[in-house]
């Protein structure tokens, strides 16, 4: 059985993290080639290549396993580290990669997150909720909010809740571009704003309304506080989130567009099925948070 060596796994996490080999020698406090030498080392025990020397540096599909491997190692390293020395010592802090969605991230993750953040280093990710298991897979991240209720393989799944999203519009927008309802032949040429590239959700109402998602001019502004922003502002119109939205709503500055129709996302927490202290510590927080936040 080929033995692993602990150092070549974090230089191997390092050089997928960091970018480039040079990035990480300087995280390692290594050279450069002493750096290349253990990926090279790993690879040729393993007998396969794991990271693609482009720039940023890739995972390969074999490196995922190894990448998942490597930081397996360093968040029990850590685990046992803290507990020898005792849960009052001062030191390092946890590293926590976690994937999350810009909407969640903007409203009621931080705060649940923030208590932990002396004793826990994160490292978050904006990922759309519907390709964030996809991180999972490759080993970027520990964990991950998403919409995949099928666990990704050595994961667990638990439900967090649903998101409701209601479609909105700027009331002098509204008055201007909708002023005979939000009709298909208006929703094929009124501008819509849209998160990212990766973002469905006005496409999918677009589609349940039988207008082609292609027709209408579109903003994309990613980044949810601005996302709501533009549409507050009038630049079109788009599905918000309950709280982005009421506060609107109600003094009229916005106006609900489609009242019979909000557009629900189920979210789920995928997380490594190996246990430790500080992911089961995120894992409640999270869990206390979403029943406060999600229906």
């Amino acid at each position: 059985m080929t033995s692993i060596d602990s150092p070549q796994l974090a230089a191997l996490a390092a050089v997928v993290d960091e970018g480039s080999f040079e990035a990480a020698a300087d995280v390692l406090h290594l050279t450069q080639p002493a750096v290349s030498q253990r990926i090279k080392a790993l690879e040729a025990s393993v007998g396969q290549i794991l990271v693609r020397r482009t720039r940023p540096v890739t995972v390969t599909e074999a490196g995922r396993s190894y990448l998942r491997l490597a930081r397996q190692v360093s968040v029990l390293t850590d685990d046992a580290r803290r507990e020898a020395a005792g849960s009052g010592t001062s030191g390092q802090s946890v590293v926590l990669p976690i994937a999350v969605n810009s909407d969640s991230l903007g409203s009621w993750v931080l705060p649940a997150l923030a208590p932990l953040a002396a004793e826990i280093a994160f490292d978050l990710h904006r990922e759309d909720e519907a390709h964030s298991a996809a991180l999972l897979r490759d080993g970027s991240v520990m964990a991950a909010i998403t919409t995949s209720q099928a666990p990704v393989q050595g994961c667990t799944v638990r439900r967090l809740g649903i998101m409701t999203y209601r479609v909105c519009a700027a009331r002098g927008f509204a008055d201007r571009w909708f002023s005979g309802g939000a009709t298909t032949a208006a929703l094929a040429e009124v501008p819509v704003v849209v998160f990212d590239r990766k973002d469905d959700l006005q496409d999918a109402y677009l589609r349940a309304r039988r207008v082609d998602p292609g027709a209408p001019p579109r903003h994309y502004v990613p980044s949810s506080a601005d996302y709501a922003d533009a549409v507050r502002l009038g630049m079109g119109w788009g599905l918000l989130t309950e709280p982005q939205c009421l506060d609107g709503l109600e003094s009229g500055a916005l106006v609900e567009l489609d009242p019979g129709r909000r557009t629900e996302v189920t979210l789920y927490w995928q997380q490594w099925s190996l246990r430790t202290a500080a992911l089961d510590r995120v894992s409640a927080a999270v869990h206390e948070a979403a029943a406060r936040h999600l229906r």
